[in-house]
């Protein structure tokens, strides 16, 4: 049995040692997904698609109850409509894939491998809106992306990735921008109640937002090394867009109007965080209303001993019934090779049956967010276990907050932020609001400006971090994925 557990828990790098490799491991040997044949893709296995099929699952219900429609737009788009919004071509020029031959005859107009629908749909909306009956218009398409990157990593930056972005038009900027922060909100919703992930939310700086966009409002995670990944967007258009693709409306005074709009995404990103942020030295650790498999039953000895196989499986259809996702494994493996192997899959409860429970009425469960184990009885199990997996989600998001909070570092100088930065901290910073001193902390420490502060208030009573001028804003400074 140690030879098995040993084999198994060595297949990971350790965390605290090597977190690229560790990261990377668990991708990989917790059957999330595989690198696909073409460089800088990768291929989602079931245990990584399910997860993701559990996001959207839960996402798209949300979308639905602010009042937004699903469709879908082609993923060829024509180049020219890439040309019509300099801004937009400018920023995601690098990374578009150009489709330019159909066999070996040249196409007299070049296409474009969707990096992102603004430019699609906009078209489409020119199409559907003529007058303010048809505002407002909320869309939302589940689709692939392709964005052709330099440096790839399984789940945060791949050449092609799955996302779902919503695009919304109104008669008003102050409707459409209200979008923007409604989804903000919604976004925080899903990170919390989901993925047990506390976030950062905020608007973007000039320099970090949206190519095309009047502002960008982003959701920042913590890792568990200190860095931030960007987790959800959301764009307040304004007129944009409706100008480069002539969205124009008849109003009720009679005039005609350009409509505003707002965008909107997340995407399989949102694993990658969850590996990051739950994740530890055993492997993933899956907040339960994303994880595929919410319990594992393991029978112990019940090759020698039938009536163990017999309850266990009374406990699994227990478990079943009352709607808790759940698997039976009855291998033919020592119980800790199971056992090595759910807790790296990140099983958030596992109930191991063995020949003395069955003497005491019990079934033994482990959590998987903190390794304690408790004695349930087995009659009524499913009760307690279903009751668990809501504990086992809170704590997982205690956990994550708590981190957080010790890993945000008030700073006034630069000497002070390098030291927090290198520390694996969010720095807390005060900002004069000028590029240069963001491109300077940038080139000095590899960090960037992440989301302004939630309490902009006494921010004149300070000075800018990197010049020392009267400070304009306060805002969040980290190194990013």
């Amino acid at each position: 049995m140690a030879d098995n557990k040993d084999r198994f828990v060595n297949q990971i790098a350790d965390i605290n040692t090597d977190y690229t490799k560790w990261y990377t491991d668990v991708c990989l040997k917790s059957e999330l997904c595989d690198y696909g044949p073409v460089k800088g893709t990768m291929v989602f296995r079931p245990y990584g698609y399910a997860i993701w099929e559990l996001i959207q699952a839960e996402a798209d219900k949300r979308f639905k109850a602010h009042g937004v429609k699903n469709a879908y737009f082609p993923m060829l788009i024509p180049q020219a409509f890439l040309m019509r919004e300099a801004e937009h071509v400018e920023g995601f020029a690098p990374e578009v894939a150009t489709v330019t031959h159909v066999g070996d005859t040249e196409l007299s107009e070049k296409l474009v491998l969707r990096p992102t629908s603004e430019t699609i749909i906009g078209n489409m909306y020119s199409k559907w809106i003529s007058s303010y009956r048809d505002l407002p218009l909320k869309l939302n398409q589940w689709a692939n992306v392709v964005r052709w990157e330099k440096t790839t990593r399984p789940f945060l930056r791949t050449s092609e990735f799955l996302w779902q972005e919503g695009h919304t038009a109104f008669a008003t900027a102050e409707e459409a921008e209200a979008d923007a922060m409604e989804m903000l909100g919604v976004y925080e919703e899903i990170a919390k109640d989901v993925l047990s992930l506390p976030v950062l939310t905020g608007r973007k700086s000039e320099k970090e937002k949206f190519a095309g966009a009047v502002a960008t409002f982003g959701m920042e995670a913590m890792m568990k090394d200190g860095k931030s990944l960007q987790s959800g967007t959301t764009h307040y258009l304004g007129e944009n867009f409706a100008k480069a693709f002539d969205i124009k409306f008849l109003d009720k005074d009679g005039t005609h109007k350009y409509a505003y709009q707002a965008s909107w995404g997340i995407s399989t990103r949102l694993i990658g965080a969850i590996i990051m942020a739950h994740g530890d030295e055993r492997g993933l650790c899956l907040p339960p209303v994303v994880a595929p498999v919410q319990a594992v039953v393991v029978p112990i000895g019940a090759g020698k001993n039938p009536a163990v196989a017999e309850k266990a499986e009374a406990v699994y259809s227990a478990l079943k019934n009352a709607g808790v996702r759940v698997e039976l494994d009855d291998r033919d493996l020592s119980p800790g090779f199971k056992f090595n192997h759910h807790e790296l899959r990140g099983v958030p409860v596992r109930v191991e049956l063995g020949g003395r429970d069955l003497e005491a009425g019990v079934v033994t469960v482990c959590r998987r967010d903190s390794g304690e184990k408790t004695a349930f009885k087995i009659d009524g199990c499913e009760t307690a276990i279903k009751s668990l997996l809501v504990e086992i989600a809170d704590n997982m998001y205690k956990k994550a907050s708590e981190f957080n909070a010790s890993h945000i570092v008030a700073v006034k100088t630069m000497d002070e932020m390098e030291k927090a930065l290198d520390g694996g901290n969010f720095t807390d910073a005060y900002w004069c609001g000028d590029r240069a001193c963001e491109d300077k902390i940038k080139q000095a420490y590899a960090a960037t400006s992440r989301v302004f502060h939630a309490d902009q208030s006494h921010v004149g009573e300070h000075k800018c971090v990197c010049c020392g001028k009267k400070a304009k804003h306060r805002i969040y400074f980290a190194r990013a994925y």
